[in-house]
């Protein structure tokens, strides 16, 4: 039996009608203490509250991609609408931007495959 699929086989299929928010940025290496100290302390716990769940955080070492991808969990799509569209995420967002460049967010179904 498959516990993350309720013995299906098929490990996504309780995860049916979820959401990944997708993060894309390069860190300011200027501002990379900074930059952890809010994701760790702020920004995480924060969308946390709102619904969504930290689930993945990716480093790119090489190739023309930005430096960072930060994957969150939202149950659906409506509740990641709402965090996306809520004042709360732009003042999150708006503040993240401090510390990062070329930052893009959009969301997609979640898959189980990696998705970036």
């Amino acid at each position: 039996m498959d516990s993350r699929g309720g013995g299906s086989g098929r490990p996504m299929d309780n995860l049916q009608g979820y959401v990944k928010v997708l993060m894309n940025y390069d860190i300011n290496p200027e501002s990379s203490s900074e930059y952890y100290k809010y994701m760790l302390k702020k920004m995480v716990p924060d969308l946390e509250k709102l619904g969504l769940s930290m689930v993945e955080a990716w480093h790119t070492g090489w190739g023309e991609y930005p430096n960072r991808l930060v994957a969150f969990v939202a149950e659906n799509r409506d509740l990641a609408d709402r965090v996306l569209q809520s004042d709360e995420f732009s003042e999150l967002e708006e503040k993240l931007q401090e510390f990062v460049s070329n930052y893009s967010c959009r969301r997609v179904p979640l898959r189980d495959h990696f998705q970036f």
